[in-house]
């Protein structure tokens, strides 16, 4: 008991000396520990970033909805899309719910002397807003009847708003599209239409998104068909059975050609995202953990010129009976110590950095745990990889030769 008591004792004593050697050359410590502080923060910062990004898209993708198929139609040369009648015969399907197409152009918007000449217009079926209830924020949403009746009617994002009806209420107001008269009915929810994935589907539009249904559509645009759609199944847990089934009926619609249709699976989608977003962070961190390797050259370093600075006190420790290991243990202490400064300094550092990055980028901010631990675990490891050669060094040194260099 006596025994270990006195190693600790000698332990915390190791301990506090390093302290004040570290303490002692401010500049020189913090020069040193700047490449740690440096990988840390980029490693926490990296790893922090992705995650963030990674989850506000898995997010965004949940948000699109579990059991949702997207097909887009490239067709052939002389078939470009669907007619309703085809899409009638995806319908059919056994395992399909419901068929939402969509088609979507840039038009010109006029409402008295304000026009914009790059407005989207976007025009769905009511399944589509049946599906995506959480997008209207007031008013009514597009329904069976207008789309039935080819109604006039349309909603407005706040961007189209704001260019349209800067500081009014849109709702109840007329705008016209291409010379055609519509009445606003309703506003869609301008976080949810700012999604990453509607701008991705839609095409993203400075001046605004205006919906209009799905059959006025057709007529302000000039088509009778249809590239674009929303399948919903009628089980999440069916939905391999439900692309099946549609592939033999898109197969038999274009003679099966290749590459006349893409089915987008948001599942499939999600598990490469993350797939993707694994292998872009691992790659990353792998970069930012060269300026780890470079801080502990910078601190082998200063511990090879503080064992030479200090060979006299080493010396003068072995004539009075310090064992080599002792001496190893207090240079090795003190490398540890510099690396786990610069860590935890760098750990703070990252978390400004992508706290700051991620506020001004909207994606979701959430402390990583794993990142952090990563970026302490490594700056220790580094302290004693780069530390070992400098300590072990002194360790060695003959007291005779150090007593000589007084």
């Amino acid at each position: 008991m006596t025994r270990l008591k006195q190693k600790w004792d000698m332990f915390l004593e190791s301990v506090g000396m390093s302290l004040s050697n570290i303490t002692g050359n401010k500049m020189r410590t913090f020069l040193t520990t700047l490449g740690i502080i440096i990988g840390v923060a980029a490693i926490i910062a990296l790893m922090t970033v992705v995650q963030g990004a990674t989850d506000t898209m898995n997010a965004q993708f949940d948000a699109m909805g579990l059991g949702t198929l997207r097909v887009s139609i490239t067709g052939t040369a002389l078939k470009r899309g669907l007619t309703d009648a085809e899409l009638e015969q995806l319908l059919a399907c056994a395992h399909v719910a419901g068929v939402s197409p969509s088609l979507s152009a840039t038009m010109t918007a006029k409402r008295g002397n304000t026009w914009s000449d790059s407005m989207l217009v976007s025009g769905n079926d009511g399944a589509f807003f049946a599906h995506n209830a959480d997008m209207l924020s007031r008013g009514r949403a597009i329904n069976a009847i207008d789309v039935a009746q080819e109604s006039r009617v349309c909603l407005l994002d706040g961007d189209a708003a704001q260019t349209l009806f800067f500081g009014e209420d849109p709702v109840g107001q007329t705008l016209y599209l291409d010379g055609r008269e519509l009445t606003v009915v309703g506003m869609i929810d301008q976080d949810e239409n700012s999604s990453l994935f509607t701008q991705i589907l839609l095409g993203g539009s400075n001046d605004g998104t205006i919906y209009v249904p799905y059959s006025t559509a057709k007529k302000l645009m000039k088509t009778s068909t249809v590239s674009t759609l929303e399948v919903y199944v009628t089980d999440p847990d069916e939905t391999d059975a439900a692309v099946e089934e549609m592939e033999g009926v898109l197969d038999g619609i274009f003679n099966y050609k290749d590459d006349t249709y893409t089915i987008i699976n948001m599942e499939s989608m999600t598990e490469a995202m993350n797939l993707m977003t694994s292998m872009m962070t691992s790659l990353l961190v792998g970069i930012a953990s060269i300026a780890l390797v470079v801080g502990g050259i910078g601190i082998m370093n200063m511990m090879l010129v503080t064992v030479t600075e200090r060979t006299t006190e080493i010396g003068l420790r072995k004539a009075l009976g310090a064992e080599p290991g002792q001496i190893q243990m207090q240079f090795l202490i003190e490398a540890i110590i510099l690396s786990l400064l610069g860590g935890v300094i760098g750990v703070f550092v990252g978390l400004g950095v992508s706290l700051a990055i991620c506020v001004n980028t909207d994606i979701a901010f959430s402390l990583n745990t794993f990142a952090i631990g990563l970026g302490v675990s490594f700056s220790a490891a580094v302290g004693i990889i780069f530390g070992w050669a400098p300590a072990r060094k002194a360790s060695r040194l003959n007291p005779i030769d150090a007593l000589r260099s007084m």
